[in-house]
Order: C-alpha cells, then sequence, then structure tokens
C-alpha cells in the first residue's frame, strides 16, 4: 500500500526586535510531517517537532516574512537537525502497523459477546372496512 507524506509548518516565532539588521526574523518553526495511506478507510499518522533557526548574519541572504514559503521553512527545517529520510521513514512504519497491527485485542474467550437488548415494536391496530 501506499503512503503519502506532507509536511506542513504549523507556526513561527518571530523576533519583535531587528536582528542584524532585519525585521521579523524566524527564530523557531514548529513543524509536522503526516502519512496516509490508500486503505478504506486510510490510515494515518504523524510527527511533529520544532526547530530552531541560526540568526543571520550582516551582508546574508534573508527573505522578509511575508515571502516566505512553508517549502522554504521545511527546507530550513531540514538544513538545521531534522532527518527527513529518518521521519519519513517512522511515518511508513507506523501507517503499516496500523493497517496490519503485530498485536491485536480479540475478546476473551469465556464471555460470551453482549446480546443486543430486543426492542419491542408496536403492532399496529387491524381496522376493518364495514360494508
Amino acid at each position: 500500500m501506499t503512503t503519502t507524506i506532507a509536511w506542513t509548518i504549523d507556526w513561527m516565532n518571530v523576533s519583535s526586535q531587528p536582528i542584524a539588521g532585519e525585521p521579523e526574523v524566524v527564530l523557531t518553526a514548529g513543524w509536522r510531517c503526516t502519512g496516509t495511506d490508500t486503505a478504506t478507510p486510510p490510515n494515518s499518522s504523524s510527527v511533529y517537532g520544532t526547530c530552531s533557526f541560526p540568526e543571520p548574519t550582516s551582508g546574508g541572504s534573508f527573505t522578509p516574512y511575508a515571502d516566505l514559503t512553508q517549502a522554504q521553512v521545511v527546507g530550513w527545517c531540514w538544513e538545521n537537525g531534522v532527518d527527513q529520510t529518518a521521519i519519513e521513514t517512522n511515518i511508513e512504519n507506523q501507517v503499516a502497523l496500523l493497517e496490519n497491527p503485530p498485536v491485536v485485542t480479540p475478546p476473551l474467550p469465556w464471555v460470551e459477546p453482549p446480546v443486543p437488548p430486543l426492542v419491542e415494536q408496536a403492532v399496529p391496530p387491524l381496522v376493518t372496512s364495514k360494508a
């Protein structure tokens, strides 16, 4: 079964004062990696974490906050210690275990399954026609 992986950024902490002459510097981001398979209904699992970024240096490249993209910030996470391959492999394994769990909890063999209660239904009155 195929697992689709999606990376998202849930939030970002931004400096309120300029750093190295740049306003709104992203200091930390909260990321999430989610995997979903093609089962019916689909199985999914996710992992989340945070990543801190080094402060920009004067004269280095800088993207204004309003121009950032999710893909760019996810890339920063991977560049700063978030192990993309290990996390995606972990997610794929978790989703596979949901489809085929190695341990299950069946009902106890000595306990009879509950019998649903009987529901009495009213019998409609018999209507006879008068000729």
